[in-house]
């Protein structure tokens, strides 16, 4: 497939992806858009071309602030509207050559939190993830929890704070607890990252009712890029007996573009072997992981962008599926919009680890940057940013990238 538009074959918003977004212009109304090499597509103008008169879709769909009633409309429709905008795209007979007004270059305009989510869940889905914390805080020869084999280990994070790439967090304050004495009340000195990616609900479930493997991929809508920014010190103090809360609910950064898990079925690989056997109900049949490269860059204060990390999606030993079905196995009802994000991506290596508190070994290495700078965690005015794509062939699927400044506490 090929398109009458110039696209650099680098360009995460190839012909082959078609993710679906919201945008502003010079302070306008938001609109829904999809990205295409360097630019933005509005689909209300798309609408009015009636491209897809014969699906009786409201125009209003196109003039919302978030894709909640666009994705509610099901992936029957919402696939016919990427495969309506490809073939435009593909066709040197598109009326869309013809419109100056069509096509806005990315720069012009303001990308925004593209759903409203009413719930957030993290899991802990990475193995070598696991291990590494596991081998530091608890057993070096037995790092995992007895249970971490046999479910996908999750919890409940705050909606609230979840933010579109390019806004900026202030370093959060709570309580630590030093080696000796009492604890203490003030900014975190361990503020970390969290690479991760996460998936959006595409359909509302009933509560009482659960989701099968079988049945998980239909409520999958797509994907983004996913930071779940991390206090370390104000997590180790607080997260016994209940998990994390202030260590990790102050902010969590996602790209803004949804890729749909149509345009990444080229990059569906298998999963690692789960060993021991898994219950029937986390049982899944075919290639469930995605082959999605993955690296994050941290530029320091008037410095360069040093790529300490890269890593890739395919390493997650629960998948997709299973979080899902785990998920509503107790009747747990989810809803279009609700974010569920895979917990730190880490590989084997320790280029690959998907944390500053994995490369630095909590705290004990220094990571190195560019220019004789070092980290072991993050420092005011410190930009994260994480990349994503699948590559097969001449194919590219991208996700663009989430990023964010350490501004200092308020």
């Amino acid at each position: 497939m090929h398109s009458w538009i110039s696209i650099d074959k680098d360009s995460d918003f190839s012909i082959y992806n078609i993710p679906f977004g919201i945008y502003s212009q010079n302070g306008a109304q938001k609109r829904v858009c999809t990205a295409i090499g360097e630019s933005i597509l509005d689909l209300a103008m798309l609408h009015d071309m009636g491209l897809w008169k014969d699906l009786s879709i409201e125009r209003s769909i196109w003039t919302q602030d978030v894709l909640n009633p666009f994705i509610g409309l099901g992936k029957q429709v919402t696939n016919t509207v990427r495969e309506r905008i490809q073939n435009t795209l593909a066709d040197v007979d598109s009326p869309l050559k013809g419109n100056p007004k069509a096509l806005i270059p990315m720069e012009e305009v303001q990308l925004h939190l593209p759903v409203s989510i009413g719930d957030y869940t993290d899991f802990y889905s990475s193995i070598e993830h696991a291990t590494n914390v596991g081998k530091m805080f608890r057993d070096p020869d037995n790092a995992l929890l007895p249970n971490w084999k046999h479910l996908p280990v999750g919890y409940h994070g705050r909606a609230s704070s979840v933010i579109v790439s390019g806004v900026n967090i202030h370093r959060p304050k709570g309580q630590t607890k030093p080696n000796e004495g009492a604890p203490v009340y003030g900014a975190t000195k361990r503020l970390d990252f969290e690479l991760e990616m996460a998936f959006v609900i595409g359909k509302n479930s009933d509560l009482g009712t659960s989701i099968s493997t079988e049945e998980a991929d239909s409520y999958i809508f797509g994907m983004v890029l996913f930071n779940d920014w991390s206090a370390r010190d104000i997590q180790k103090w607080e997260y016994v007996p209940l998990g994390p809360f202030l260590g990790k609910s102050f902010a969590s950064s996602m790209s803004p573009w949804i890729v749909t898990t149509e345009a990444l079925d080229f990059a569906r690989v298998a999963g690692p072997v789960q060993d021991p056997d898994v219950l029937p109900y986390l049982k899944y049949s075919g290639d469930q992981n995605y082959d999605i490269r993955l690296s994050l860059g941290l530029t320091p204060k008037s410095g360069e962008e040093t790529i300490i990390c890269q890593t890739n999606f395919r390493y997650m030993y629960w998948n997709m599926l299973q979080q899902l079905a785990h998920h509503t196995v107790n009747g747990c009802n989810v809803n279009i919009g609700d974010l569920m994000a895979s917990g730190t991506i880490s590989g084997s290596e320790a280029g690959s680890y998907g944390s500053l508190l994995e490369l630095s070994w909590g705290g004990k290495r220094e990571v190195q940057l560019k220019n004789d700078q070092t980290r072991k965690f993050l420092e005011d005015y410190d930009i994260v940013t994480i990349y994503g794509h699948a590559k097969k062939g001449d194919r590219r699927v991208g996700f663009g990238e989430v990023s964010a400044e350490i501004l200092p506490s308020k």
